[in-house]
């Protein structure tokens, strides 16, 4: 067994949508990492990236892909490019992935790994993550790779169309996955499992 089939091992019994799983499995997951952690890449482990940020644990990635429930004509925010791992693997998945990111140099190097690998249906921006993108919205989904503090920003909820779902971690010294999802009455919260995550800086 070879080490992507071990880390898709340990992947299934978290992960509903088999969808999720083959997209993890034939992303390069080594492209993302620098080139001292290349033969960590498959292990089930967060691994640091420039910018004192990480490349989120292949666990995390696939749970927060799993529940939002994600189709394939669906038009996404993604806030927090990091590497790009996560917005290539929501590219796969779905119709379009506009993703977000404040720091200009981990932008431009995750376009430059993303359409390498042949990938031209995501849309990079730099800038403030909290405040999304309300020129692209409403969203039918929204991934959130930073932890946000201790709740999901306003601006955030209001870009999503109806019946749409984000996904957060939310928390300081402790966190946990939030996942909101829009319904005709309002939005509706569920508490998933603890995480941790760097925290989403805010412009000022």
């Amino acid at each position: 067994m070879d080490e992507v089939d071990t880390l898709l091992g340990q992947l299934r019994p978290h992960v509903r949508d088999g969808r999720v799983l083959v997209a993890i499995a034939s992303m390069p997951r080594e492209r993302f990492v620098s080139s001292g952690d290349r033969k960590r890449a498959y292990e089930n482990v967060a691994l640091p990236i420039a910018g004192e940020q990480t490349i989120s644990q292949p666990l995390v990635v696939a749970r927060m892909l799993d529940v939002l429930e994600l189709r394939d004509s669906d038009q996404v925010l993604d806030v927090g490019t990091g590497s790009g791992y996560h917005a290539a693997l929501l590219a796969t998945l779905v119709a379009h992935v506009w993703t977000i990111e404040r720091r200009a140099e981990l932008a431009a190097s995750a376009q430059e790994t993303i359409r390498a690998l042949g990938i031209e249906n995501v849309t990079f921006t730099v800038g403030d993550g909290y405040g999304g993108l309300p020129q692209q919205a409403p969203f039918d989904a929204i991934n959130v790779a930073a932890a946000i503090g201790d709740d999901v920003p306003a601006e955030l909820e209001q870009q999503l169309a109806p019946d749409g779902r984000l996904v957060a971690p939310v928390g300081a010294a402790q966190q946990r996955l939030i996942l909101i999802r829009r319904t005709p009455d309002g939005f509706e919260r569920h508490q998933l499992e603890p995480v941790r995550f760097v925290p989403l800086v805010r412009d000022g």
